[in-house]
């Protein structure tokens, strides 16, 4: 069994970067096994920053690929958990 990969992914400025950000998520959505978004918001607020939390699928390299490309956006931090089986 492969290793399971899970990114965490803190995006600080929604407005300006979920465009970028999603269009890599879409590019790479074939090795994105799972996907979570959070942000905070109520009757009166919406956060201008929110986290997405990936659980990876396939070839290591281009998860790695996407996790850079990921890093790459101003704005964006990209932390990496990875459980061996």
């Amino acid at each position: 069994m492969s290793n399971h990969i899970i990114y965490g992914i803190h995006v600080t400025d929604r407005m300006r970067d979920a465009g970028g950000v999603q269009n890599l998520l879409s590019e790479y959505g074939c090795y994105i096994k799972t996907r979570i978004g959070l942000h905070d918001v109520n009757e009166k607020y919406c956060s201008p920053h929110g986290v997405i939390l990936l659980e990876m699928f396939g070839d290591p390299a281009i998860c790695m690929e996407l996790k850079r490309k990921l890093e790459a956006i101003g704005g964006v931090d990209v932390k990496e958990m990875v459980f061996t089986h």
